[in-house]
């Protein structure tokens, strides 16, 4: 009989259970009568190994810019996803009253989003230790030449005591805390101000934009991402306050006190650390950088494209049959879309070619972003009719080919050969070949007979699968 090893699924499981016990162990003390059902959203994270966050698209919580997925929610949400030990879903939803929704709907773990606490949005969920505060503002246009004005003659002409809003048209964004403020607001000054959600859609930088170009007259927003949008639109006024400081967080549903209980410690942790303020300051105090993003042509809310090559990646994929923000994401990972990379190892160009590769393929100029491609495709298409012949399922496939690119097919066959010998299923990635190409970085697995290529080490190459994956889901979210 074959004798069984305790891979690193088995490992894995052991790792979660014990991880869930310990989490039911610390909350089941603090927690009222119904904990069993408070408890299981973390241990069901923990358990499926993934965090699902539900965030807005715009240009500080989550964007992509030059093929990198970025912004203060994503990379912070990303890191609690890394520290919990768990990977990380990311689900972009436009409409804010959704994104409540959506948590409660069991849709979203939590909500990774610049929402700022009000009464009635506590009613709905638990949020989080708060992140910062900040302060609604009236944004409205200067005049037209305003810069051959006095300061004087512009403060005539603005907006300066709240009072002044009644019978004005103020538009807010569907579902945000700046409708509420409004109708309070119009309470206190005792007369009407002519409030108008927007279209569902519109994000409050599109209303800003909106101001600028003179569509409207006003809209509401948060003092930072005004400051922020300031930088880009010149002529806007953001300087008339319309509310106390308010607080801004994250949210999660009200029955799942243990993962609330972990988020906040997390983020008690984390703002004792320089990380997070540099983090903060890079997308709300670096106006800077957002001016140079809103002009760039490889920014997703503006510009759309995620690097110069787009249209040749576009054609070359069609020959692969594959989606080509999978052979853009597989080109960011090798190159970072630089045509003239060199690696300590001699790879060169948009896709990495090795010397062996390009002498195969007659590559004349492996920095010539064609030439390179077209070899690179070459190469894909051969490890993708190598491997056809035993994996049927094309998204499974897809993995195989691209950790043999990363590491040649020679050591992923091996790995099969292992999986195979133990137990596991040779044809799936996740959980069966990738731990087996995990231990051939240990003597015993190196030298089975199975194994005809040798040591190597996995990790990478694990690692390499799992980033491409994760960067073409959020790719496709956001690049058509």
């Amino acid at each position: 009989m074959t004798k069984r090893i305790l891979n690193r699924s088995t490992l894995r499981g052991l790792c979660v259970s014990l991880l869930i016990l310990f989490v039911f162990l610390v909350f089941t003390s603090c927690e009222n009568t119904n904990s069993k059902k408070t408890n299981s959203d973390l241990v069901s994270i923990l358990k499926k190994g993934k965090l699902v966050a539900l965030t807005g698209f715009n240009a500080y919580s989550y964007f992509i810019y030059r093929g990198q997925p970025m912004g203060f929610e994503y990379e912070l949400v990303k890191k609690l996803a890394d520290d919990l030990g768990v990977t990380l879903e990311i689900v972009v939803v436009k409409n804010i009253n959704k994104m409540f929704e959506m948590l409660n709907n069991g849709e979203g773990d939590l909500i990774a989003f610049n929402l700022t606490v009000t009464k009635s949005r506590a009613e709905k969920v638990l949020f989080t230790n708060y992140h910062h505060t900040t302060q609604q503002v009236l944004v409205q246009r200067r005049p037209d030449n305003w810069r051959m004005m006095r300061i004087h003659e512009i403060e005539n002409q603005l907006i300066r005591n709240p009072v002044d809003l009644e019978n004005k048209i103020v538009y807010v964004r569907k579902g945000s805390s700046y409708h509420s403020r409004m109708i309070n607001l119009s309470e206190e000054i005792g007369g009407d101000i002519n409030i108008i959600e927007a279209d569902p859609e519109l994000t409050t930088e599109d209303l800003i934009k909106m101001v600028s170009e003179g569509k409207i007259d006003y809209t509401i927003s948060d003092e930072n991402i005004a400051l922020l949008n300031q930088a880009y639109y010149s002529n806007i006024d953001i300087e008339t306050q319309v509310s106390l400081p308010q607080k801004v967080a994250w949210a999660v549903r009200k029955n799942s006190l243990a993962l609330f209980n972990t988020v906040n410690k997390w983020l008690e942790e984390m703002k004792n650390k320089t990380e997070y303020y540099i983090i903060f300051n890079k997308y709300y105090r670096n106006r800077t950088a957002f001016r140079k993003r809103l002009n760039s042509d490889y920014f997703s809310l503006t510009g759309g494209k995620l690097s110069e090559y787009d249209d040749l990646i576009k054609n070359h994929s069609n020959n692969l049959n594959w989606d080509w923000r999978v052979l853009a994401s597989l080109i960011y990972q090798e190159s970072q879309f630089k045509a003239g990379a060199k690696s300590w190892a001699g790879a060169v160009g948009l896709m990495q070619l090795m010397p062996i590769t390009i002498e195969q393929f007659e590559v004349k100029n492996p920095e010539d972003p064609k030439e390179n491609l077209e070899a690179g495709i070459r190469y894909l298409t051969w490890l993708d009719e190598l491997w056809k012949e035993y994996i049927i399922d094309k998204d499974e496939r897809f993995k195989f080919v691209i950790a043999s690119y990363n590491i040649g097919y020679g050591h992923i066959i091996d790995a099969r050969n292992l999986a195979e010998k133990y137990g596991a299923d040779p044809n799936l990635w996740s959980d069966n070949v990738e731990t087996y190409l995990l231990l051939k970085s240990q003597q015993k697995y190196y030298n089975d007979e199975v194994v005809k290529n040798g040591y190597c080490r996995g990790t990478e190459t694990i690692n390499y699968v799992k980033e491409i994956l994760d960067r073409y889901y959020l790719y496709k979210q956001l690049i058509l």
